[in-house]
Protein backbone atom coordinates (compact mmCIF):
# COMPACT_ATOMS: atom_id res chain seq x y z
CA UNK A 1 0.00 0.00 0.00
CA UNK A 2 1.24 3.46 -1.05
CA UNK A 3 0.03 5.80 1.83
CA UNK A 4 -1.24 9.03 0.26
CA UNK A 5 0.86 12.24 1.61
CA UNK A 6 -0.79 14.80 3.83
CA UNK A 7 0.24 17.59 5.30
CA UNK A 8 1.55 18.10 8.07
CA UNK A 9 0.78 20.31 10.64
CA UNK A 10 2.82 20.19 14.20
CA UNK A 11 4.34 16.94 13.48
CA UNK A 12 0.94 15.04 13.06
CA UNK A 13 -1.04 14.45 9.82
CA UNK A 14 -3.16 17.61 8.97
CA UNK A 15 -6.70 16.03 8.25
CA UNK A 16 -8.10 17.18 4.71
CA UNK A 17 -12.06 16.33 3.75
CA UNK A 18 -12.73 13.39 1.27
CA UNK A 19 -13.57 15.65 -1.38
CA UNK A 20 -10.39 15.73 -2.28
CA UNK A 21 -10.09 12.94 -3.53
CA UNK A 22 -12.96 13.05 -5.55
CA UNK A 23 -11.57 13.01 -9.12
CA UNK A 24 -10.02 9.62 -7.72
CA UNK A 25 -13.41 8.16 -6.73
CA UNK A 26 -15.12 9.03 -9.84
CA UNK A 27 -14.65 5.27 -10.34
CA UNK A 28 -16.13 4.11 -6.84
CA UNK A 29 -18.97 1.60 -7.27
CA UNK A 30 -19.80 1.41 -3.81
CA UNK A 31 -22.22 -1.97 -2.61
CA UNK A 32 -22.72 -0.56 0.77
CA UNK A 33 -22.60 1.91 3.67
CA UNK A 34 -20.82 1.56 7.49
CA UNK A 35 -22.29 4.34 10.13
CA UNK A 36 -20.36 4.50 13.05
CA UNK A 37 -22.46 6.24 16.51
CA UNK A 38 -19.40 6.79 19.04
CA UNK A 39 -21.58 6.72 22.10
CA UNK A 40 -21.15 4.20 24.80
CA UNK A 41 -22.38 4.20 28.40
CA UNK A 42 -19.11 2.48 29.52
CA UNK A 43 -15.52 1.85 27.85
CA UNK A 44 -15.18 -1.13 27.87
CA UNK A 45 -11.25 -1.91 28.41
CA UNK A 46 -10.57 -4.11 25.68
CA UNK A 47 -12.22 -2.38 22.96
CA UNK A 48 -10.25 -0.29 20.67
CA UNK A 49 -12.98 0.80 18.49
CA UNK A 50 -12.95 5.05 18.88
CA UNK A 51 -15.67 5.36 21.37
CA UNK A 52 -16.21 7.20 24.98
CA UNK A 53 -19.03 7.87 27.55
CA UNK A 54 -22.11 9.56 26.05
CA UNK A 55 -23.00 12.86 28.13
CA UNK A 56 -26.06 12.84 26.14
CA UNK A 57 -25.21 16.50 24.96
CA UNK A 58 -24.04 16.06 21.45
CA UNK A 59 -26.70 13.58 20.11
CA UNK A 60 -28.72 15.67 18.06
CA UNK A 61 -25.71 17.45 16.57
CA UNK A 62 -24.33 14.41 15.18
CA UNK A 63 -27.30 12.58 13.90
CA UNK A 64 -27.38 16.31 11.89
CA UNK A 65 -23.90 16.16 11.50
CA UNK A 66 -24.20 12.01 9.79
CA UNK A 67 -26.80 13.46 7.60
CA UNK A 68 -25.16 16.05 6.49
CA UNK A 69 -22.64 13.87 5.35
CA UNK A 70 -24.76 11.14 4.18
CA UNK A 71 -25.95 13.46 1.35
CA UNK A 72 -22.64 14.68 0.44
CA UNK A 73 -21.60 11.18 -0.03
CA UNK A 74 -24.39 10.08 -2.01
CA UNK A 75 -22.43 11.22 -5.00
CA UNK A 76 -20.50 7.89 -5.03
CA UNK A 77 -23.71 5.83 -4.42
CA UNK A 78 -23.91 5.06 -8.63
CA UNK A 79 -26.05 2.32 -7.98
CA UNK A 80 -28.57 1.66 -4.71
CA UNK A 81 -26.82 0.46 -2.04
CA UNK A 82 -27.34 -3.40 -1.19
CA UNK A 83 -26.46 -2.99 2.87
CA UNK A 84 -25.93 -0.92 5.46
CA UNK A 85 -24.44 -1.47 9.10
CA UNK A 86 -24.54 0.60 12.05
CA UNK A 87 -21.89 0.28 14.50
CA UNK A 88 -20.35 1.38 17.69
CA UNK A 89 -20.09 2.46 20.45
CA UNK A 90 -23.45 1.50 21.18
CA UNK A 91 -26.01 2.54 18.24
CA UNK A 92 -29.21 1.90 20.64
CA UNK A 93 -27.72 4.23 23.34
CA UNK A 94 -29.27 7.31 21.02
CA UNK A 95 -32.75 8.80 22.37
CA UNK A 96 -35.54 6.81 20.80
CA UNK A 97 -36.55 10.12 18.50
CA UNK A 98 -32.74 10.53 17.34
CA UNK A 99 -32.35 7.07 16.51
CA UNK A 100 -35.12 7.39 13.97
CA UNK A 101 -34.49 10.40 12.52
CA UNK A 102 -31.15 9.05 11.73
CA UNK A 103 -32.43 5.90 9.88
CA UNK A 104 -35.11 7.78 8.41
CA UNK A 105 -32.75 10.19 7.32
CA UNK A 106 -30.14 7.47 5.60
CA UNK A 107 -32.90 6.11 4.33
CA UNK A 108 -33.87 9.08 2.03
CA UNK A 109 -30.39 10.70 1.78
CA UNK A 110 -29.15 7.09 0.16
CA UNK A 111 -30.19 5.22 -2.59
CA UNK A 112 -31.29 1.71 -1.57
CA UNK A 113 -31.88 -1.48 -3.21
CA UNK A 114 -35.44 -3.72 -2.67
CA UNK A 115 -34.40 -6.08 0.18
CA UNK A 116 -31.27 -4.03 1.02
CA UNK A 117 -30.34 -5.48 4.57
CA UNK A 118 -29.84 -3.21 7.01
CA UNK A 119 -28.24 -4.07 10.35
CA UNK A 120 -27.73 -1.97 13.53
CA UNK A 121 -25.75 -3.22 16.70
CA UNK A 122 -26.95 -3.27 19.97
CA UNK A 123 -26.27 -3.48 23.68
CA UNK A 124 -28.85 -6.09 25.44
CA UNK A 125 -29.11 -3.32 27.95
CA UNK A 126 -30.74 -0.55 25.54
CA UNK A 127 -33.20 -2.11 24.01
CA UNK A 128 -36.60 -0.93 24.99
CA UNK A 129 -39.76 -1.81 23.87
CA UNK A 130 -40.13 1.37 22.06
CA UNK A 131 -36.27 1.28 20.62
CA UNK A 132 -37.44 -2.35 18.89
CA UNK A 133 -40.28 -0.38 17.71
CA UNK A 134 -38.01 2.37 16.12
CA UNK A 135 -35.73 -0.16 14.48
CA UNK A 136 -38.39 -2.26 13.12
CA UNK A 137 -40.73 0.52 11.80
CA UNK A 138 -37.50 2.21 10.03
CA UNK A 139 -36.71 -1.08 7.78
CA UNK A 140 -34.10 -2.54 10.28
CA UNK A 141 -33.68 -6.08 9.16
CA UNK A 142 -31.20 -7.31 11.54
CA UNK A 143 -29.42 -6.66 14.93
CA UNK A 144 -26.37 -8.11 16.06
CA UNK A 145 -26.54 -8.16 19.41
CA UNK A 146 -23.32 -7.79 22.17
CA UNK A 147 -24.06 -10.42 24.79
CA UNK A 148 -20.62 -11.48 25.21
CA UNK A 149 -20.82 -13.84 27.94
CA UNK A 150 -23.84 -15.03 29.83
CA UNK A 151 -21.28 -15.87 32.81
CA UNK A 152 -21.43 -12.90 35.46
CA UNK A 153 -17.85 -12.96 36.87
CA UNK A 154 -16.54 -13.06 32.99
CA UNK A 155 -18.61 -10.23 31.96
CA UNK A 156 -17.29 -8.04 34.97
CA UNK A 157 -13.80 -9.17 33.60
CA UNK A 158 -14.61 -8.03 30.20
CA UNK A 159 -15.94 -4.62 32.21
CA UNK A 160 -19.46 -5.36 30.52
CA UNK A 161 -22.36 -3.95 32.64
CA UNK A 162 -24.82 -5.98 31.86
CA UNK A 163 -27.27 -8.87 33.17
CA UNK A 164 -27.00 -11.62 31.20
CA UNK A 165 -30.68 -11.76 31.59
CA UNK A 166 -31.23 -9.05 29.70
CA UNK A 167 -30.39 -10.75 26.08
CA UNK A 168 -33.02 -13.10 25.97
CA UNK A 169 -35.57 -9.93 27.34
CA UNK A 170 -34.32 -7.99 24.30
CA UNK A 171 -34.08 -10.67 21.64
CA UNK A 172 -37.78 -11.10 22.86
CA UNK A 173 -38.74 -7.51 22.10
CA UNK A 174 -36.87 -7.30 18.92
CA UNK A 175 -38.66 -10.40 17.65
CA UNK A 176 -42.03 -9.06 18.81
CA UNK A 177 -41.46 -5.90 16.85
CA UNK A 178 -40.41 -8.13 13.77
CA UNK A 179 -36.95 -8.09 13.63
CA UNK A 180 -36.40 -12.04 12.89
CA UNK A 181 -32.99 -11.63 11.77
CA UNK A 182 -30.52 -12.02 14.95
CA UNK A 183 -26.94 -12.19 15.31
CA UNK A 184 -25.50 -13.08 19.00
CA UNK A 185 -21.51 -11.94 19.89
CA UNK A 186 -19.91 -14.30 22.25
CA UNK A 187 -16.07 -13.60 23.16
CA UNK A 188 -13.98 -17.06 24.23
CA UNK A 189 -10.46 -17.38 25.61
CA UNK A 190 -11.32 -14.62 28.67
CA UNK A 191 -8.94 -15.33 31.90
CA UNK A 192 -9.88 -18.04 34.08
CA UNK A 193 -12.70 -18.68 31.78
CA UNK A 194 -13.28 -22.81 31.43
CA UNK A 195 -14.18 -24.88 29.18
CA UNK A 196 -17.25 -25.76 30.91
CA UNK A 197 -18.48 -22.16 31.16
CA UNK A 198 -17.83 -21.18 27.30
CA UNK A 199 -20.28 -24.89 26.32
CA UNK A 200 -22.72 -23.09 28.33
CA UNK A 201 -22.01 -19.76 26.99
CA UNK A 202 -23.06 -21.55 23.43
CA UNK A 203 -25.91 -23.48 24.62
CA UNK A 204 -27.32 -20.35 26.65
CA UNK A 205 -27.04 -18.28 23.34
CA UNK A 206 -28.06 -21.22 20.93
CA UNK A 207 -31.04 -21.28 22.98
CA UNK A 208 -32.62 -18.18 21.88
CA UNK A 209 -32.34 -19.34 17.92
CA UNK A 210 -30.65 -16.77 16.83
CA UNK A 211 -29.64 -17.37 13.04
CA UNK A 212 -26.38 -16.15 13.65
CA UNK A 213 -23.63 -16.51 15.96
CA UNK A 214 -20.02 -14.33 15.51
CA UNK A 215 -17.62 -16.00 17.98
CA UNK A 216 -14.42 -14.55 18.80
CA UNK A 217 -11.20 -15.35 20.93
CA UNK A 218 -10.26 -12.11 23.03
CA UNK A 219 -8.00 -10.16 21.70
CA UNK A 220 -5.42 -7.89 23.72
CA UNK A 221 -5.30 -5.28 21.35
CA UNK A 222 -2.49 -2.78 21.35
CA UNK A 223 -3.31 0.70 23.01
CA UNK A 224 -6.00 -0.78 24.84
CA UNK A 225 -6.27 -0.67 28.74
CA UNK A 226 -6.77 -4.66 28.61
CA UNK A 227 -3.31 -4.69 26.60
CA UNK A 228 -1.78 -2.26 29.49
CA UNK A 229 -3.04 -4.86 31.98
CA UNK A 230 -0.91 -7.61 30.08
CA UNK A 231 2.00 -6.37 30.08
CA UNK A 232 1.76 -5.32 33.55
CA UNK A 233 1.17 -8.83 34.40
CA UNK A 234 -2.02 -7.79 35.89
CA UNK A 235 -3.91 -9.94 33.18
CA UNK A 236 -3.11 -13.73 32.26
CA UNK A 237 -3.54 -15.09 28.98
CA UNK A 238 -5.93 -17.99 28.79
CA UNK A 239 -3.56 -21.43 27.92
CA UNK A 240 -3.34 -21.56 23.90
CA UNK A 241 -4.48 -24.86 23.77
CA UNK A 242 -7.59 -24.62 25.93
CA UNK A 243 -8.75 -21.84 23.82
CA UNK A 244 -7.60 -23.86 20.80
CA UNK A 245 -10.05 -26.85 22.54
CA UNK A 246 -12.67 -24.09 23.15
CA UNK A 247 -12.68 -22.92 19.01
CA UNK A 248 -13.06 -26.64 18.02
CA UNK A 249 -15.97 -27.32 20.44
CA UNK A 250 -17.43 -24.17 19.01
CA UNK A 251 -16.73 -25.43 15.44
CA UNK A 252 -18.38 -28.76 16.42
CA UNK A 253 -21.20 -27.75 18.08
CA UNK A 254 -22.50 -25.46 15.62
CA UNK A 255 -22.47 -27.45 12.91
CA UNK A 256 -24.06 -29.60 14.59
CA UNK A 257 -26.56 -27.38 15.38
CA UNK A 258 -26.90 -26.71 11.64
CA UNK A 259 -24.83 -23.83 11.25
CA UNK A 260 -22.42 -23.19 8.56
CA UNK A 261 -19.56 -21.92 9.05
CA UNK A 262 -18.53 -19.58 6.36
CA UNK A 263 -15.74 -17.06 7.94
CA UNK A 264 -12.95 -17.91 10.38
CA UNK A 265 -15.12 -16.37 13.01
CA UNK A 266 -18.44 -16.20 12.11
CA UNK A 267 -21.51 -18.98 11.71
CA UNK A 268 -25.05 -18.67 10.24
CA UNK A 269 -27.61 -20.95 9.20
CA UNK A 270 -27.81 -21.32 5.74
CA UNK A 271 -28.76 -17.97 4.02
CA UNK A 272 -28.62 -16.28 7.14
CA UNK A 273 -24.77 -15.55 6.40
CA UNK A 274 -24.09 -11.28 7.20
CA UNK A 275 -24.21 -9.57 3.60
CA UNK A 276 -22.21 -6.68 4.80
CA UNK A 277 -19.51 -8.65 6.02
CA UNK A 278 -19.42 -10.57 3.20
CA UNK A 279 -18.98 -7.75 0.99
CA UNK A 280 -15.75 -6.68 3.18
CA UNK A 281 -14.25 -10.13 2.71
CA UNK A 282 -15.34 -10.19 -1.23
CA UNK A 283 -12.81 -7.05 -1.27
CA UNK A 284 -16.18 -5.04 -2.37
CA UNK A 285 -16.45 -1.04 -2.35
CA UNK A 286 -18.64 0.70 0.67
CA UNK A 287 -19.18 4.42 1.83
CA UNK A 288 -17.95 5.16 5.43
CA UNK A 289 -19.92 8.01 7.70
CA UNK A 290 -19.20 9.36 11.15
CA UNK A 291 -16.68 9.59 12.84
CA UNK A 292 -13.54 7.07 12.95
CA UNK A 293 -15.29 5.18 9.79
CA UNK A 294 -13.33 3.32 7.31
CA UNK A 295 -14.67 3.29 3.82
CA UNK A 296 -13.47 1.52 1.01
CA UNK A 297 -14.18 2.48 -2.98
CA UNK A 298 -11.74 3.14 -6.39
CA UNK A 299 -8.97 1.28 -5.28
CA UNK A 300 -8.61 3.99 -1.97
CA UNK A 301 -8.82 3.49 1.45
CA UNK A 302 -9.81 5.94 4.21
CA UNK A 303 -10.60 6.42 7.69
CA UNK A 304 -12.42 9.53 9.01
CA UNK A 305 -10.97 11.56 11.89
CA UNK A 306 -11.75 9.70 15.13
CA UNK A 307 -12.39 12.50 16.99
CA UNK A 308 -16.29 13.76 17.48
CA UNK A 309 -15.66 17.39 17.98
CA UNK A 310 -13.42 17.74 15.21
CA UNK A 311 -15.43 15.76 12.98
CA UNK A 312 -18.20 17.39 13.97
CA UNK A 313 -17.18 21.11 13.05
CA UNK A 314 -15.94 20.13 9.52
CA UNK A 315 -18.41 19.30 6.38
CA UNK A 316 -20.31 18.03 4.23
CA UNK A 317 -17.32 15.75 3.83
CA UNK A 318 -15.52 14.30 6.79
CA UNK A 319 -12.19 15.29 7.28
CA UNK A 320 -9.66 12.82 7.01
CA UNK A 321 -6.65 11.93 8.66
CA UNK A 322 -4.99 8.75 6.20
CA UNK A 323 -5.74 7.39 2.76
CA UNK A 324 -3.74 4.84 0.78
CA UNK A 325 -3.85 3.80 -2.60
CA UNK A 326 -3.40 0.65 -2.84
CA UNK A 327 -0.40 -0.43 -5.74
CA UNK A 328 -1.26 -3.99 -7.77
CA UNK A 329 0.66 -5.49 -5.16
CA UNK A 330 -1.56 -4.34 -2.22
CA UNK A 331 -4.71 -4.77 -4.00
CA UNK A 332 -3.29 -8.61 -4.07
CA UNK A 333 -2.26 -8.81 -0.37
CA UNK A 334 -5.65 -7.69 0.55
CA UNK A 335 -7.49 -9.65 -2.08
CA UNK A 336 -5.76 -12.75 0.00
CA UNK A 337 -6.03 -11.41 3.31
CA UNK A 338 -9.68 -11.19 3.09
CA UNK A 339 -10.83 -14.14 0.59
CA UNK A 340 -9.08 -16.43 2.55
CA UNK A 341 -11.07 -15.27 5.81
CA UNK A 342 -13.84 -17.41 4.26
CA UNK A 343 -13.97 -20.78 5.26
CA UNK A 344 -14.86 -21.74 1.77
CA UNK A 345 -12.14 -19.90 0.32
CA UNK A 346 -10.95 -18.95 -3.17
CA UNK A 347 -11.64 -20.06 -6.62
CA UNK A 348 -8.22 -21.73 -8.34
CA UNK A 349 -8.63 -19.75 -10.69
CA UNK A 350 -8.60 -16.33 -9.03
CA UNK A 351 -5.99 -17.92 -6.55
CA UNK A 352 -3.33 -18.83 -9.80
CA UNK A 353 -3.95 -15.31 -11.52
CA UNK A 354 -3.21 -13.22 -8.18
CA UNK A 355 -0.11 -15.26 -7.72
CA UNK A 356 1.18 -14.75 -11.69
CA UNK A 357 1.47 -10.79 -10.66
CA UNK A 358 2.74 -8.00 -8.17
CA UNK A 359 6.17 -7.93 -6.30
CA UNK A 360 5.77 -10.60 -3.36
CA UNK A 361 4.97 -13.20 -5.88
CA UNK A 362 7.64 -15.49 -5.25
CA UNK A 363 6.89 -15.07 -1.41
CA UNK A 364 3.30 -15.56 -1.76
CA UNK A 365 3.60 -18.85 -3.33
CA UNK A 366 6.12 -20.05 -0.93
CA UNK A 367 4.03 -19.34 1.47
CA UNK A 368 0.98 -21.16 0.38
CA UNK A 369 3.43 -23.92 -0.68
CA UNK A 370 4.53 -24.40 2.91
CA UNK A 371 1.05 -23.93 4.45
CA UNK A 372 -0.14 -26.72 2.04
CA UNK A 373 2.73 -28.82 3.01
CA UNK A 374 1.90 -28.56 6.89
CA UNK A 375 -1.70 -29.13 6.33
CA UNK A 376 -2.75 -25.76 7.33
CA UNK A 377 -3.59 -25.12 3.75
CA UNK A 378 -5.88 -27.45 1.31
CA UNK A 379 -7.25 -27.42 -2.23
CA UNK A 380 -11.27 -28.09 -2.34
CA UNK A 381 -13.17 -28.37 -4.80
CA UNK A 382 -11.13 -26.59 -7.10
CA UNK A 383 -11.11 -23.56 -3.99
CA UNK A 384 -7.95 -22.61 -1.62
CA UNK A 385 -8.98 -22.74 1.69
CA UNK A 386 -7.44 -23.50 5.61
CA UNK A 387 -8.04 -26.56 6.91
CA UNK A 388 -9.63 -27.67 9.61
CA UNK A 389 -6.39 -27.42 11.89
CA UNK A 390 -5.25 -24.62 10.10
CA UNK A 391 -7.94 -22.49 11.22
CA UNK A 392 -6.51 -21.93 14.43
CA UNK A 393 -3.15 -20.66 12.68
CA UNK A 394 -4.81 -18.46 9.79
CA UNK A 395 -3.19 -15.27 10.83
CA UNK A 396 0.26 -15.80 10.51
CA UNK A 397 -0.56 -17.16 7.00
CA UNK A 398 -2.17 -14.49 6.74
CA UNK A 399 0.03 -11.96 7.75
CA UNK A 400 3.11 -13.90 4.71
CA UNK A 401 0.48 -13.34 2.22
CA UNK A 402 -0.64 -10.13 3.35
Amino acid sequence: MEPVPLPQAGGAPAARPLSDWLPRLAAARPRGAYAHVPFCFHKCHYCDFYSFVDTKDRQGAFVDRLLEEARAASVLAREPLETLFVGGGTPTLLADHELERMLRGLRAMLPWADGAEWTVEANPETVTEGKAAVLASCGVTRVSMGAQSFQPALLRQLERHHDPASVARAVGLLRAAGIARLNIDLIFAIPTSTMAEWQDDLAQALALAPDHLSCYGLVYEPGTPLRARLEAGGVERLDEELEAGMYEHTAATLAAAGFHHYEISNWAKPGEECRHNLLYWEDGEWIALGPSASGHAAGLRWKNVAVLQEWLEHGPWSPVRSVEALDEDGRIGEAFLMGLRLLDGMREERVRALLDHGARATQRRAAIDAALARGDMEWSSGRLRFSERGVLTSDSVLRELL
